[in-house]
Parts: structure tokens; sequence; C-alpha cells
């Protein structure tokens, strides 16, 4: 379950993915198979290749990817998340869902 997301950067998370660029979207969300995240990354690019190459970096593999037709993505929670967004300067991210 998604929740504490704005439509407006939901459709900006989108545009910046279809362009090709590497896109973040954080939100709250609850889900029994991990106990204690309650929020999610998504780190997403239309281009498969430059998501790969970019995860690399960070130790993610590429079978983790969510191949969804327009908005390829990895889910970053826990620890990882927090390390990412931060690596990436996603402060605004950080501070509002106090990651």
């Amino acid at each position: 379950m998604a929740f504490g997301l704005k439509r407006e950067e939901l459709n900006q998370w989108k545009k910046d993915v279809e362009k090709g660029n590497i896109a973040f979207l954080t939100h709250f969300w609850l889900d029994s198979r991990f106990p204690g995240c309650d929020t999610v990354t998504k780190a997403g690019c239309s281009d498969v290749n430059k998501l790969i190459k970019w995860g690399k970096q960070y130790g993610l593999d590429p079978h983790w990817i969510h191949r969804d037709d327009k908005y390829p993505h990895y889910d970053l929670f826990g620890e990882r998340q927090k390390q990412i967004l931060t690596a990436e300067k996603q402060w605004s991210q950080l501070e509002k869902f106090h990651i």
C-alpha cells in the first residue's frame, strides 16, 4: 500500500524516467513482507542499460529491476535506500520521509 505521494510528484517522476534520466520517487509504503520498512524509493530510468550501470555502483543486481514497459525501476528500502539517497543528494526526500 502506497501513500504520502502527490500526483504532481508522480507525474514529474514519470516524465524524468521517460526522458532517460535516473529519477527518484519516495513514498510511504507498508508491506508485510518487509517488516520495519515504511518507505520505498523507486529509482527509475527508461534506458535500462543506463539504469543497470547506475545500479552497479551501489551493488544493485540487474535482476532486481522491475521491468515495467515504460517505467523500469529499482525499489530501494531500508539502509540501502538511505545510503543511495544520501549519495545522490536527495535531501528533500530524506527529510520529508525522516529517512
